[in-house]
């Protein structure tokens, strides 16, 4: 039964198909006898021919397109370049007379003739339009600097962190209660230096804590340095970032020398340890 269907299946793939071709003229017809199976592979290749075909078609036109944008750029940078040379060209034109010192010998020197000479106006154009974006760069690095020189960075002194910011036992009292900053371990004595510039604010005694530093940055940044053994910047004194203003110790309610160091931002205290790591 199955090597009948199987006879079947192949005499339909061999029945031949037929096509006449009738001229409009008074011509012959003619007429084309193939196999089925030779009719299907035709189509089918006909099929993927056309898929390529619009597919390369495709890539052609992307191609284009990329190649004049690929022009366009080549054009605006070659404006640029040349605007670049024009306006170093002119730079050192103007140093030229500037270096004759007086106005008499500017004015005898300054080529006037058209050939190779500056135009003033589009030098101004180009100026204008250098100084905005050299204005809008130089204010971002300013606010960028701002931030940075009033954010602190890096420890107030090298040593080992005893403890972490958070709730812990209190080594004293025994008791578990938060803990507002970090405790570097040093010998009494070492510098302790500003993480950030600012103004100091307080430079005293505060009972528990001992001898005391803040210190404000701005950008609502403050830091405080504990338990020293001397207090070395005086309020309302500005420091800069590294330098010293204190001496560490064990001042106040202390178990050895180190320093409690606290940041906080907009009136709340912060882990500190985020902010030892940055360079």
């Amino acid at each position: 039964m199955k090597i009948y269907k199987l006879v079947q299946i192949i005499k339909k793939i061999h029945v031949p198909l037929t096509i006449m071709v009738v001229p409009h003229s008074r011509g012959c017809s003619r007429s084309i006898r193939i196999p089925f199976i030779v009719a299907v592979l035709c189509c089918c290749m006909s099929v993927v021919g056309g898929v390529y075909t619009v597919s390369l078609t495709i890539e052609a036109f992307n191609y284009q397109q990329l190649k004049k944008r690929y022009a366009g750029i080549s054009s605006e940078v070659s404006e640029m370049r040349s605007t670049m040379i024009s306006l170093k060209e002119s730079e050192a034109q103007l140093k030229q007379l500037v270096s004759l010192g007086s106005r008499s010998k500017i004015l005898k020197n300054l080529d006037t003739s058209e050939s190779g000479s500056i135009d003033i106006e589009e030098l101004k154009s180009q100026v204008a339009k250098s100084m905005d974006t050299v204005k809008e760069i130089k204010s971002y690095l300013r606010k960028e600097r701002v931030t940075d020189l009033a954010t602190p960075q890096g420890w107030p002194a090298s040593g080992r962190v005893s403890s972490l910011f958070g709730n812990r036992e209190h080594p004293l009292y025994g008791i578990r209660k938060f803990h507002s900053g970090v405790d570097i371990s040093l010998p009494t004595g070492t510098p302790l230096h500003a993480t950030a510039d600012g103004v100091v604010s307080f430079s005293g005694r505060a009972a528990n804590n001992g001898n005391i530093t803040v210190v404000e940055h701005g950008l609502g940044y403050s830091t405080i340095y504990a338990h020293n053994s001397r207090n070395l910047a005086r309020a309302g004194q500005t420091v800069k970032r590294g330098e010293v203003i204190a001496y560490a110790g064990s001042t106040g309610a202390s178990t050895g020398p180190h320093v409690h160091y606290e940041i906080w931002k907009n009136g709340q205290s912060i882990d500190p340890m985020p902010f030892l790591k940055r360079n």
